[in-house]
Parts: structure tokens; sequence; C-alpha cells
């Protein structure tokens, strides 16, 4: 295999996100690239947002713009409650998810179940900024099936991060019915549900199809958005769960943690208001 040489691109990459429309990378080294029990995993080096995971064909994060995806999952439900202390994280093997709850004081234990072993050997390896949390004493990483693992633990959580990748292969079962039952079994009173829900523009119909879900699961359920420029059309959005806590009404006064690059208390309330298309579209079905 020939690799580039002075940052020159050995071949493009480019991932449909619509027909005909999509997105694409110069890219100047491949770092690595195998197939695991589960999916095939790459990552490249490119010329303007340094190293990019991929799971089957599929950006999953970039280095240079990660951050809002794993701010926006976490902090928005661990700023509503200084009482949230057991975390769990299903998938999220990269460790960014991870990284940005053990800024919280408050983090007594995360467990983090993670189906695919060698996401988190490559996040290791290649991103160590979003896996520095695998070291801290307070994290437990479990190498299982998340949806079994919610079906037969007694544990009990305060918080539940789903942090998985697009509803293909074995994340499917992730957005079931099924799946959402047994997480509400496993929340404490006060727990919070929150989770990744693709693009308003590209799976409008898939989102409101498992919000729909989720709203006939909990008392409480929210939309909520953020920009991500690598992720299909450069809008995201997750749902919001929970027994008691309305993320809207019960606004963060103040933000402890210093180092965030996007999260603040206005984008919180911001992340909330949603475009009319995605509002009523969610509404009505």
């Amino acid at each position: 295999m020939v690799l580039g040489d002075n940052n020159i691109p050995i071949f493009q990459f480019k991932e449909e996100h619509l027909p005909g429309s999509g997105i694409y990378f110069d890219v100047i080294d491949i770092l690595f690239s195998a197939h695991s029990k589960y999916q095939r995993i790459e990552v490249f080096q490119t010329t303007s947002y340094g190293k990019v995971l991929l799971v089957d064909g599929k950006v999953m994060l970039t280095e240079r713009d990660e951050f809002v995806y794993h701010e926006m999952l976490t902090h928005v439900p661990l700023n509503l409650s200084d009482k949230i202390k057991e975390v769990l994280i299903i998938g999220g093997g990269d460790g960014g998810s991870a990284r940005e709850c053990l800024k919280h004081k408050n983090i007594k234990h995360i467990k983090q179940v993670e189906i695919d072993e060698m996401v988190v050997e490559v996040s290791k390896k290649f991103f160590p900024s979003l896996s520095s949390g695998f070291n801290d004493p307070r994290f437990e990483l479990c190498i299982c099936d998340g949806i079994n693992f919610v079906k037969q633990t007694s544990d009990k959580f305060d918080l539940v991060l789903v942090d998985s990748t697009d509803p293909i292969g074995p994340a499917v079962g992730l957005f079931e019915a099924d799946f959402f039952e047994n997480i509400k079994r496993i929340l404490n009173p006060e727990g919070i549900l929150v989770f990744q829900l693709e693009s308003p523009w590209c799976h409008l119909e898939f989102i409101s199809e498992v919000s729909k879900k989720v709203k006939n699961i909990f008392p409480i359920f929210k939309n909520y958005v953020a920009f991500i420029p690598t992720y299909p059309a450069g809008l995201w959005s997750f749902g919001f769960a929970s027994f008691t806590i309305d993320p809207i009404k019960e606004l963060p006064s103040d933000i402890s943690i210093s180092d965030l690059k996007y999260y603040t208390t206005e984008i919180h309330k911001a992340s909330f208001a949603l475009p009319r298309f995605f509002k009523n579209y969610v509404r009505d079905v």
C-alpha cells in the first residue's frame, strides 16, 4: 500500500448521506483497517479533520468535532442534577462519553457496556484524548451485549447513556421498545435516559417512530439537537427521557466544568428549540 507523503492525499473517502449528496475527506494515511467479530473498523488520517474513526464505512467521530457529540450526550443530563452518581454507558467504546462524565465530581461509578472490544483497543491506540477515562478508578468496562445486560442486570443507575452506532447490525435492538422498557426498570426514581437519535434531515421517520416508543414508556420525553459538521446533514438529534426531571423547566443556572468547547447553559436551552419541520413531524406521528 502506497501512503501519502507531505500531506498529499492518497484517496478521497466519501460517505453518502442522502441519494446524490454526502461528505468527503481527503485521506493522507490509512492507520488501521480490520474486521472485528461484528463490523469493519477503520481509522483514516485526513487533511482537515484529523483522525477519523469509521465503522462499516460510516463516520463515527473525527478528532476535530467529536467534542460536540460527546458534550451534548453527557452534559445535558449531568448539569440537571448533582445527584447523578451511578452511570451506565451502553456503547461508546471510543471513550468520549466516559471522559465527559468523569469531569463531574459527583460521579462515583461508570459502568460501560461495549459489545466490540476492537473499538476500545483502536481508540486507546489512535484516540488517546478520548479514551483517557479508561484508567480512572471510577470507570469499569464490560465487553458484552448491552441489550442482554439491561435485560439481566439487577443494578440500578441514575443515568443511562446509549452511545450507539446507527441502527444497523448489532445496534438495531438498541432502538426497540423492549430495550427501553428494560432501561426504565434499572433506572432510579429520579433517573435519566439519553440516547443518540440520528439526523432530522435524513432519518425523520425513524426518529419519530423511536420517539413514539419512548413517549409510551417514560412520562417525560424531549427531542433535542446539536450541530455536528461531519454527521449526516450536520444536524444531529438526541432523545431525553426521565420520570421526574424536565430538561427545559429545570435549566442549569451555572456550569462548574470549565474546559467544555460546545455546551453552555444557553446551548442547553436552545438545543430543545426544534426546527418547525422537525417539531411538527414528531408531534404528529
